[in-house]
């Protein structure tokens, strides 16, 4: 059997260790053919999700339109008393998520809070 002789590669690792990337040495952690990185155009795949100001902009005056779900209601008093455990649990149960959970308590804080100040 034969075995790679890493030393070799050793010092022209040392002159790659900015880059990060492969170097054309068969052993190590930057092995690998040497290859430069192509910047490639943004697909528009990425933006999937992303909120736009439009939707923000509807969704917002159908939620001041029709105020407050129930569910929302309770979070909010959970919130008053100082539950907020409690609080992300229901809207945990509610929403599916824990991520979800979150964002909705944190949206209820900020709703209580624009009331308190008005």
């Amino acid at each position: 059997l034969f075995r790679y002789k890493a030393a070799p590669c050793k010092t022209l690792a040392n002159s790659y260790k900015s880059f990060n990337m492969p170097i054309g040495c068969p052993v190590g952690i930057e092995k690998g053919h040497a290859v430069t990185k192509r910047t490639l155009k943004a697909r528009p795949s990425t933006r999937k999700g992303v909120l736009g100001k439009r939707v923000k902009m509807i969704r917002e005056l159908i939620s001041e339109v029709t105020g407050l779900a129930p569910f929302e209601k309770r979070l909010v008093e959970l919130l008053k008393v100082g539950k907020d455990k409690r609080a992300l649990k229901v809207a945990k149960k509610k929403l599916g998520t824990h991520k979800r959970g979150k964002a909705k308590r944190e949206e209820m804080q900020n709703v209580l809070r624009k009331s308190r100040k008005a």
